[in-house]
């Protein structure tokens, strides 16, 4: 089921990074990952232990350079915040998961809402200066040992 679930996100990211329109292609896939995680609590959990650990990690090697292109594209077209980057990705999947959890006995696809609010605030004509710079790949893997 595990590797159901690895399979149809890797897929979920490689049609996201096909996408002609890159901002559809980006947002369709969080928005696929974020029902995928809703529907499937153990992939959650999947990803943020260390168990799984071949299986974890051939599907990250697999799915960075299709985020990395999805991300570069749209912000080459325009439409993704210049200032966004891939080691920014975890924090928006940590956050959706928490807002997932939190409103799943009330209102299961309260996450559209959280998602569509976060994907405004991305958009590059909404950018505004960063108070901090994101994140080194380092100091992301430090945290998501926490």
């Amino acid at each position: 089921m595990l590797e159901d679930a690895f399979a149809e996100l890797i897929g979920s990211a490689e049609q996201g990074a096909r996408e002609g329109d890159a901002w559809a292609g980006f947002t369709g896939f969080l928005e696929r990952a974020f029902a995928l995680q809703a529907d499937n609590r153990g992939l959650k959990d999947a990803l943020a232990t260390h168990e799984h650990g071949r299986k974890r990690a051939a599907m990250r090697a697999r799915i960075r350079p299709l985020v990395r292109r999805m991300i570069e594209r749209a912000q080459a077209q325009g439409t993704l915040r210049a200032d966004f980057t891939p080691e920014d990705l975890p924090l928006v999947f940590w956050t959706g998961d928490r807002v997932i959890e939190a409103t799943a006995a009330v209102a299961p696809d309260y996450w559209r809402r959280y998602l569509g609010l976060l994907l405004d605030g991305l958009r590059a004509e909404a950018a505004t200066p960063l108070p901090r710079r994101p994140l080194t790949p380092a100091q992301l893997a430090k945290a998501a040992q926490r």
